[in-house]
C-alpha cells in the first residue's frame, strides 16, 4: 500500500490506523533529518510493532527524447507519446 508516497508492506494484524500513525511519526522524523523517506515495513513481534524505515533514493532517471536530456515528470504529451510507443530490443 502507499501511504502519503511512501510504501508500507505491513504484517497482518496491523491496523489500517496503526499503520497511518506510524508512517506520518516516520515522515515527520526523516523531515527533521532533512531526507525523504521511501519505504516503510511493519512487523509484529509479541506485543510490539517493529518498524524498519527506508530512504528515497536520491538517484533519478533521465531519458533522452528527441535529442533532449530529461527526467520523465518534465516530458510534454508528445514526449510521453513517443516514450509509450519504444519498444525494447533485447
Amino acid at each position: 500500500m502507499i501511504i502519503e508516497g511512501v510504501k508500507v508492506v505491513a504484517e497482518p494484524g496491523i491496523t489500517e490506523e496503526e499503520i497511518r500513525s506510524i508512517v506520518e511519526e516516520e515522515i515527520q522524523l526523516w523531515d527533521r533529518k532533512g531526507k525523504e523517506l521511501g519505504e516503510v515495513q511493519l512487523k509484529v513481534e509479541g506485543d510490539e510493532i517493529v518498524v524498519k524505515a527506508a530512504e528515497r533514493s536520491p538517484i533519478k532517471r533521465v531519458r533522452r527524447i528527441t535529442g533532449y536530456l530529461s527526467t520523465e515528470d518534465r516530458f510534454n504529451s508528445a514526449k510521453q507519446a513517443e516514450l509509450s510507443d519504444r519498444r525494447s530490443h533485447l
